[in-house]
């Protein structure tokens, strides 16, 4: 991914995670239960990390490793999409079995950070 792709996707799930937030506070409370509302809310919490992870991924990406950089980046958007997507969709939807697929997201954030943690490591760096 390049730089640009990094944050307009970042800043994309950071307006789509204000929203949510929103929702979930808003319009869901009256009609979900609260152990929903609570998964609705880690959804949310886990999209805002991972997008300022992409955005801090974006403003070191002259310093990492541009390959192990870029992939770690699509891990964390596709964590994003999988991870908060999923529970997301189990929320509305209240089919649990959409929850099945929650932690390959997290399997991916996890696979993301590694890779940044790499691109660190074979990165360029002053000392």
């Amino acid at each position: 991914m390049r730089t640009r792709s990094i944050v307009t996707c970042a800043a994309i799930a950071l307006m789509v995670g204000v929203g949510t937030g929103a929702f979930g506070a808003h319009g869901l409370r009256a009609h979900v239960s609260p152990h929903l509302l609570d998964v609705w809310q880690t959804a949310v919490l886990y999209q805002f990390v991972h997008a300022l992870g992409l955005l801090g991924i974006a403003a070191l990406q002259p310093r990492l490793h541009a390959r192990l950089a870029s992939a770690g980046a699509a891990f964390l958007l596709a964590g994003i999409l999988i991870f908060s997507g999923s529970l997301y969709a189990l929320v509305l939807s209240g089919v649990r079995l959409i929850g099945a697929i929650t932690p390959i997201g997290g399997v991916s954030f996890m696979i993301g950070w590694l890779l940044v943690a790499l691109a660190a490591l074979r990165g360029q760096w002053d000392t």
